[in-house]
């Protein structure tokens, strides 16, 4: 079994000796056992967190290169004019917490998610045309793009405050822990 142990990020597929598809559900794992394309037997042993993105490049314990590849699955894909119409859909189904695959072709503008008739229905609503079809499926990693791992906000902040020539100021501090 090759062992891939190491995250390359994106790789010009001419670097890679092997490829690995995997369904976005799988690409979310950090430890796996699979069967590349060419037909060997691989193990991940990866940090946990980030979520495997279509082209990035993974190398193994013996130096190997091997390139992940998004493969096809069940999504829907919901068009609709690009522009501000593009930006309301994403906007609407992005408060809903699902992951969203966002772009724009010769034919206008599309977003991808699993199929989800609740979502389905709310994209007509607002306009988009649902077309339920095999694709790869890579969403967005988001704004903080490493789910999975904690990080803290700091928030200070100062109040001062005048009561009838009397000078008075308060501070204060707090902190919040977060996992993402």
């Amino acid at each position: 079994m090759l062992k891939l142990i190491e995250r390359l990020g994106p790789i010009e597929a001419s670097r890679a000796s092997d490829t690995l598809k995997l369904p976005f559900e799988l690409r979310m794992r950090g430890r796996l056992k699979a069967q590349s394309d060419g037909g060997q037997v691989l193990g991940l042993f990866l940090d946990r967190g980030p979520v495997l993105r279509d082209g990035e490049g993974l190398k193994s314990d013996s130096g190997e290169v091997v390139i992940i590849r998004a493969a096809d699955e069940p999504v829907v894909t919901a068009r609709i004019d690009a522009g501000l119409t593009l930006a309301k859909l994403c906007y609407h189904l992005g408060n809903r917490h699902v992951a969203l695959a966002i772009g724009a072709d010769e034919q206008g503008g599309w977003v991808r998610f699993p199929p989800d008739h609740v979502l389905e229905e709310l994209a007509e609503r607002l306009g988009a045309t649902i077309h339920h079809h095999q694709a790869p499926f890579d969403p967005e990693p988001g704004a903080y793009a490493q789910a999975g791992h904690g990080h803290g906000h700091s928030h200070g902040h100062s109040h001062g405050h005048s009561h009838g020539g009397e000078e008075g100021h308060s501070a204060h501090d707090h902190h919040h822990d977060h996992v993402h």
